[in-house]
């Protein structure tokens, strides 16, 4: 019996692990007659009823703005002082100017508006000399345009420039001071009004230039007081006070950030007399600018004009400034 033991517990093990490769093995069920159970549980059939819910549309009152501004505001300072004792040398002086400047762009399919006012004003007083003007402009600008393929506009404007303060010359008396020597200019003495109508180009947003064939000009003086060499307030001869002229002008106009926080902007014109076509009749005028911003409200410009016209004076006139200011500009 004991030598039985172990070889039934060989069988068993056998049987075991042949147990365990059947059911392992795959069975073809294609042709058996295999019938399932019946789920124990109860099934329902029928339709659900959904109640259809009113939603009330939501309306976005939504409107497109067409119309894009900004407005810049400048206030520049400069003061220098010294002691009776200064060594260096040097003269006291101290330097306040402003600068308000809009623009205001319509835009909407092929076409467009432009609106951009310039107003400058400042003054510098030196110890022992006269109160001085450094900067006195208004300058309003208007344009529509209608485009006519990629690049190229038709286009009308009208531009007005003038003056807000009196101008004067000034020379020094017999004891060596500065007086006032003549007044040469004030308010609407000069003024220009310019109206035109031509073609734009446009290739890019910082750039475009204006052609206008058919431009007219009407300058104005109308405070007689001031002083006119040979007779003529700037072309005008007494006691006319407007002067018309029909022309071919040329505007450019250049505004883009050249490098971070440096914006370069310049704008040249150039007016064409067409009752005179000589070469020494032909205006130009370029005004150029640099604007670096220092941080949120703070920046440093220079800025120049060159100015070359026969009806003020024979030769190129030129100014040049450098500032340090404040600036906001709305919207931010």
């Amino acid at each position: 019996m004991k030598r039985l033991l172990p070889f039934v517990i060989v069988v068993l093990s056998v049987l075991r692990v042949s147990a365990q490769e059947a059911d392992t093995v795959p069975i073809n069920t294609q042709d058996l007659n295999l019938k399932l159970k019946k789920n124990p549980l109860p099934s329902r059939t029928g339709s659900i009823n959904f109640t259809p819910v009113n939603i009330k549309p939501v309306v976005v009152n939504a409107k497109v703005n067409y119309w894009k501004t900004r407005t810049n505001i400048g206030i520049n300072l400069n003061q220098a002082s010294f002691t009776g004792n200064w060594k260096g040398g040097g003269v006291n002086s101290i330097a306040l100017g402003g600068l308000i400047n809009y623009r205001a762009e319509y835009n909407k399919e092929s076409y467009s508006y432009v609106s951009e006012v310039l107003l400058q004003y400042g003054k510098i007083k030196n110890r022992g000399q006269l109160e001085k003007k450094t900067n006195d402009r208004i300058f309003w600008d208007n344009k529509a345009a209608l485009q006519l393929s990629k690049n190229w506009y038709f286009f009308g404007s009208l531009t007005f420039e003038s003056q807000f303060d009196d101008g004067f010359s000034y020379k020094k008396n017999a004891a060596g001071e500065e007086v006032t020597d003549r007044r040469i200019s004030t308010f609407m003495a000069p003024g220009y009004l310019t109206e035109s109508i031509g073609f734009e180009y446009k290739p890019s947003k910082y750039f475009s230039t204006r052609i206008g064939t058919g431009t007219a000009r009407q300058t104005f003086v109308l405070d007689t007081s001031i002083y006119a060499p040979n007779g003529l307030y700037y072309g005008i001869e007494k006691p006319k006070k407007v002067r018309n002229e029909l022309a071919f002008q040329v505007v450019s106009n250049f505004e883009k950030e050249v490098i971070k926080n440096t914006v370069l902007k310049w704008r040249y014109q150039m007016f064409i007399p067409y009752e005179d076509l000589t070469l020494s009749k032909i205006d130009h005028r370029l005004d150029i600018g640099v604007t670096a911003k220092i941080n949120r409200f703070m920046n440093t410009g220079l800025t120049g004009i060159l100015l070359f016209d026969k009806d003020q004076d024979v030769k190129v006139q030129a100014s040049q400034a450098l500032a340090l200011g404040f600036t906001f500009t709305f919207p931010r």
